[in-house]
């Protein structure tokens, strides 16, 4: 087309992150003329040229927090006049995606340490870092839909704003001393006189608990060398045993864990998650991750936190500000009431936080995502090939709570919510319900759920008036794990194992040790563990020793189980089991993880949820597995551990059994690929956060393809992922 232009429109999270002025940059370096401009659909540049070389620069230089999903180049008219400009944005809306918050970049952390107007300044951000969906009040994305609305720019940071060449082009969250803002430390309602940082760095060396207001809500903060400290943290959290969080800059944390190539990749992205590292070096105080040879661990992602870890000059604990099973506390008056009875000071500021976000946990090897929080959310994660573009909304689980919604070929994952049993968690819920479908102008045609009627989330669901759509546990545990790996719609069957803790079965029993053949339509049950009774209902979750009596009198091994747990009311215990009261069957391959340990004397009684499969994993040693029976059968597996128990270190059994385990399902799975009935074979379920269990299933089935997950959670936070993926395929 003689004489023509070009449009090219760029989709997918590219506002908000500096990719107008990137492009305006490129245009200079190519000698282009024309416009690029924010619209409703992303980004749209119009220009007199269209060379290769700039499209492949498009895409390859682009922003560190911009994620291209497509550019469509077409032609246009050609547009008038000389030069390239950034023009006046266009309409807005949520096709457009909101970014994530994003950790300090290294022009920033410079900045802030450097002589200038933002040395030491706490709140110092650019259009590539900074806060984002944490401050965001309402869609479009700029400042006055912000918290930020109330801190007008002084002239110096709105002539960075408005300028196409400073990196501070429209970052919403610009501020500086003079305008943005201010942080102070905070006694019995008492601002403190002097630097907040450098006093707050003091209390915390003197041995204090202070609560840090950050991105997503509060910290509760201490020094993590001192057992003293950490002891009493806990004491008065009431969080016995769960571990805590690490926060220190690199050149710190490498005294204290052994950080690999991969560990190191997700702890310096731009996400800055809690990354799960092997301890090693130098030691920290049992209390920070009891029973545990891994370390959560993560950097310092926000300008205060780099100010506050470097004035400390020690690790610090960096743990969710709230009782145990609470919500993470967010406002100022909320933290001096709730947090006030167990800190000894406060580190404030006054920027609102429009939304709670936890921080996100990851493993670095294998990879995978073990809660989708703050840095990760609201990114979206694209449908596979073959599903239809419908409006689909889908509310997880109890335990482990998400949203998904799904819109224009994309899937939007909510951050964790938490266990919906606790009352405040069920408000957040619900809150959360509302904001999503608000921010993303969602009008869902149909709603998923778990089958379990008894769920907060299943009720919510019923009460929408919407075509509803119920989806069995473990097939919404597989089918996101086909949807992380993009398995295509029409792909064909494969084989998931699916090991997590409890979930309803079609035919009424609790399900969890599961070999499933299907895809996202529909599944078929082809094995599972050998049933056992939960006497005692919930309890026997929380009590592991009760699972432990009932898988060794199964195996013909209740003297033993008489020995080990002769201080229990075995008698009243196995009568429940006996006459189903309260004690129902389940096939859980959790509650076999916490037998074993039980035996083992790993623990008894877990302070949280998974405390004894954990511990198991931590001593667990290479070790030839233990037998299992015909049809996945523990018996047999039971019988060898009582053989061994006190003639073979605890390490070695935890291995055979984590090998046995692992081998009766590979071989399972594998009868049905090598048959033709399943083209793959994928892992799924909370079960398959231990990276050993992993490790085994996937050398016993190397040579053949095996499906794991890498950014969906494969415990329960993923559940809304594969429902809604399910609700999609099965709605035509």
């Amino acid at each position: 087309m003689a004489g023509s232009g070009w449009q090219i429109r760029v989709r997918g999270q590219v506002q908000g992150v500096g990719f107008r002025p990137f492009v305006w940059q490129l245009a200079q370096r190519f000698g282009l003329s024309g416009q690029v401009a924010n619209d409703a659909e992303g980004v749209l540049i119009l220009c007199d040229a269209a060379p290769e070389a700039f499209l492949a620069a498009l895409r390859a230089e682009a922003p560190v927090l911009s994620r291209i999903d497509a550019v469509e180049v077409t032609p246009a008219p050609r547009p008038e006049g000389a030069g390239f400009r950034i023009a006046a944005s266009g309409q807005v809306g949520a096709e457009t995606r909101v970014t994530p918050d994003a950790a300090t970049c290294p022009a920033c952390a410079e900045e802030i340490r450097n002589p200038g107007r933002r040395q030491g300044y706490a709140f110092t951000n650019c259009t590539h870092c900074g806060p984002r969906f944490t401050i965001l009040n309402a869609l479009p994305y700029d400042r006055a839909r912000t918290t930020m609305a109330g801190f007008p720019l002084c002239p110096d940071c709105a002539a960075e704003y408005a300028d196409p060449g400073d990196r501070r082009f429209h970052a919403q969250p610009i501020a500086c001393p003079t305008c943005g803002p201010r942080l102070w430390l905070e006694v019995a309602g008492a601002e403190l006189p002097g630097d907040p940082i450098a006093t707050a760095a003091a209390r915390l060396q003197a041995g204090q608990v202070l609560a840090v207001k950050g991105l997503g809500g509060f910290h509760l903060a201490c020094d993590a060398t001192d057992a003293a400290v950490v002891a009493l943290l806990r004491a008065r959290k009431r969080r016995p045993a769960k571990p805590f969080a690490v926060m220190a800059p690199l050149e710190v944390l490498r005294d204290y864990c052994d950080l690999s190539v991969a560990a190191l990749r997700r702890l310096t992205d731009p996400a800055a998650p809690v990354v799960l590292v092997p301890a090693a070096g130098r030691d920290l105080p049992d209390a920070i991750a009891p029973g545990m040879r891994e370390l959560g661990v993560m950097l310092p992602y926000t300008p205060l936190h780099h100010l506050l870890c470097a004035a400390v000059g020690r690790p610090l604990v960096m743990t969710s500000g709230n009782l145990s099973g609470a919500p993470q506390v967010v406002g100022n008056d909320e933290a001096r009431h709730k947090l006030g009875p167990f800190v000894d000071a406060f580190l404030l500021h006054d920027r609102e936080i429009a939304r709670r976000l936890d921080d996100s946990v990851e493993r670095a090897d294998p990879p995978m995502v073990l809660r989708r929080a703050r840095g990760l959310v609201p990114g979206t994660l694209p449908l596979p090939e073959g599903f239809p573009d419908r409006q689909v909304v889908a509310y997880g689980g109890q335990m482990k709570a998400a949203i998904c919604l799904t819109k224009r070929g994309q899937a939007l994952l909510s951050h964790h919510l938490g266990d919906l049993d606790e009352a405040l968690t069920w408000a957040e819920f619900q809150k959360a319900d509302r904001d999503y479908a608000a921010l993303f102008d969602h009008q869902p045609q149909i709603v998923a759920c778990d089958l379990h009627p008894e769920f907060r989330a299943t009720r919510h669901a019923e009460g929408r008036g919407l075509p509803l759509i119920r989806v069995q546990h473990h097939h919404a545990h597989l089918a996101a794990c086909l949807g992380d790996n993009l398995w295509p719609l029409g792909g064909g069957p494969v084989a998931g194992i699916v090991l997590d803790g409890l979930g309803l079965g079609t035919d009424g029993t609790v399900w969890g040790g599961e070999l499933l053949l299907g895809d996202y339509h529909a599944v078929t049950r082809v094995a599972h563990l050998t049933p056992a009774a939960l006497p005692g209902g919930d309890r026997a979750s929380r009590e592991p020793w009760r699972n432990a009596v009932i898988r060794l009198d199964q195996a013909g091994c209740g003297d033993l189980a008489d020995r080990l747990f002769a201080d229990q009311p075995l008698a009243t215990l196995r009568q429940m089991a006996a006459r189903g009261v309260n004690a129902p069957l389940s096939s859980s391959a959790g509650r076999l993880f916490d037998a074993v340990a039980a035996v083992l004397g790993l623990c008894q009684v877990q302070s949280y949820e998974g405390e004894a499969a954990m511990r198991l994993e931590a001593v667990a040693e290479p070790a030839a597995p233990y037998p299992f029976g015909p049809g996945l059968d523990p018996a047999p597996m039971f019988r060898a551990l009582a053989a061994d128990l006190g003639r073979r270190p605890v390490g070695q059994m935890a291995g055979a059994f984590q090998a046995g385990l692992a081998l009766a399902f590979a071989d399972a799975a594998r009868a049905l690929v090598e048959a033709g009935q399943a083209r793959a074979v994928a892992l799924s379920g909370g079960c398959l956060q231990n990276a050993g269990l992993m490790a085994l299933l996937q050398e016993a089935l190397s040579d053949l393809p095996v499906l794991v997950h890498r950014q969906v959670p494969a415990n329960d936070g993923g559940l809304a992922f594969g429902q809604a993926l399910v609700a999609l395929a099965v709605s035509g």
